[in-house]
C-alpha cells in the first residue's frame, strides 16, 4: 500500500528518501518558512498519511488540515514545535529520533565552549580586519574550570565524557536528582541556586517547557559568577534575550555561545549580533554527516513502523497513551 509522507521545513538525508521511495511512498517537501498557514494548506492539497516535521509549528489547525494523518515524528529530539496534547487528542501518535543527534550537538557544544574560553572566533575576525597582535590575547584554559550543565539527557552525558580530559569538574542540575553512580568528575546538585554561582560555564541541555521558558533571565544571571560563560545547544526560549544581552554589554557576563535563539533567523537588527562576545551558529548543532542520516531513517521507520503496524521503539513515542489504546485507519471525532 503505498503512503503519502509530507516533509515540513527541507528535505532529508538522501538515503532516507530513498527508503520512502522503495516502499513506494509518495512524497513532498514544504519550505523553511512555512507558517502554520502554508502548512495547513499544504497538508489540505496533499492528504499525507504521515508528517515528518523539521520546521514549522505543527499546531491543531494543521493537524485538522490533514484528515488522513495517522502519525507525525520529529526528525530531530526537541518537539516544542509540536501540539503534542492537540496530537493526542486527536488520537495521533507522536515520534521522535532519540540518540540520533547525540554526538553531534555534544561535539559542537564542546566546540563552542572552546571557542569562548580561547576567543578563536575574534581572533579570526583581527587578523582578517589586519590585526596580527598577540600583546592583548586573553584565551583561558579549561583546565580546572566548573561546567555547570542543566538537564542531563543523553547529550550532557556525552559531553560530561568529552571533557573528562580537560580536567574539568562538572556539576548537574536535574529537577529529578536521581541517585546513581557517576564519573569522578560529575556531581549533582538538588538546586539550580547550588550550580549558578560555582559555574564558569553555563551549559544547557533541558527541553523547553512551561517550567523552562526563560530560565536564564536577570535573576538567575545576577547568581552566576562575574564573567562567566553561557553556552545553549538546547533551546533559544530557555533564555531572555534582552536580559543576555545586558549582562553582556555589562561584563557581568563574559562571553555566550548560542546555536539557538528566540526567534529564528536572528532580526537584522538583534542585538546580538553587534556583540563581540557572542558566538552564533544557525541552529545546526545537531546537523552532521552522520546524524542527519541517523534523523533521516530513524524518523522514517518510526513513521512507516506506525503506518504498517511493525513494532515501534517506545523509546520514540511521546504520547504511548495513543497507541496503547490502539488506532484507528480513520481520524477521531
Amino acid at each position: 500500500m503505498s503512503h503519502r509522507i509530507f516533509i515540513t521545513g527541507t528535505r532529508i538525508a538522501d538515503n532516507a528518501l530513498q527508503l520512502l521511495r522503495d516502499r513506494d511512498c509518495v512524497v513532498e517537501i514544504g519550505d523553511p518558512g512555512d507558517s502554520p498557514e502554508d502548512l495547513a494548506r499544504k497538508l489540505a492539497q496533499f492528504e499525507p498519511d504521515g508528517l515528518i516535521v523539521r520546521q514549522g509549528r505543527i499546531i491543531g489547525a494543521v493537524q485538522d488540515a490533514a484528515k488522513r494523518l495517522r502519525v507525525i515524528c520529529k526528525h530531530g529530539v526537541g518537539t516544542d514545535n509540536i501540539d503534542v496534547a492537540e496530537a493526542t487528542r486527536r488520537r495521533i501518535p507522536v515520534l521522535f529520533t532519540p540518540g540520533a543527534n547525540t554526538e553531534s550537538v555534544a561535539e559542537h557544544t564542546l566546540g563552542l565552549i572552546l571557542s569562548l574560553t580561547r576567543r578563536i572566533p575574534q581572533q579570526d575576525r583581527r587578523i582578517r580586519g589586519g590585526i596580527y597582535e598577540k600583546a592583548t590575547y586573553d584565551g583561558r584554559e579549561l583546565l580546572g574550570m566548573t561546567l555547570g550543565m542543566v538537564g542531563f539527557g543523553r547529550i550532557a552525558r556525552r559531553l560530561c565524557e568529552l571533557v573528562a580530559p580537560f580536567e574539568v569538574q562538572v556539576l548537574v542540575y536535574h529537577p529529578s536528582c536521581t541517585i546513581e553512580a557517576l564519573a569522578e568528575h560529575v556531581s549533582k546538585v538538588r538546586h539550580l541556586e547550588e550550580l549558578l554561582p560555582q559555574a564558569d560555564i553555563l551549559s544547557l541541555h533541558c527541553p523547553l517547557t512551561s517550567a523552562t521558558n526563560g530560565l536564564v533571565d536577570e535573576r538567575t544571571i545576577a547568581q552566576m559568577k562575574e564573567g562567566a560563560h553561557i553556552v545553549n545547544t538546547a533551546r533559544g526560549g530557555l533564555i531572555v534575550e534582552s536580559h543576555l544581552v545586558e549582562a553582556l554589554r555589562s561584563g557581568r557576563l563574559g562571553g555566550a555561545a548560542l546555536d539557538v535563539l528566540e526567534d529564528e533567523p536572528a532580526a537584522e537588527n538583534s542585538p546580538l549580533l553587534g556583540l563581540d562576545n557572542v558566538i552564533l551558529t544557525p541552529h545546526v548543532g545537531g546537523a552532521s554527516d552522520r546524524s542527519m542520516t541517523n534523523m533521516g531513517l530513524q524518523a522514517v521507520r518510526n513513521v512507516l513502523a506506525v503506518l504498517e503496524r511493525e513494532p515501534i521503539d517506545p523509546r520514540s513515542v511521546l504520547n504511548g497513551e495513543v497507541l496503547e489504546r490502539g488506532w484507528a485507519d480513520g481520524r477521531s471525532s
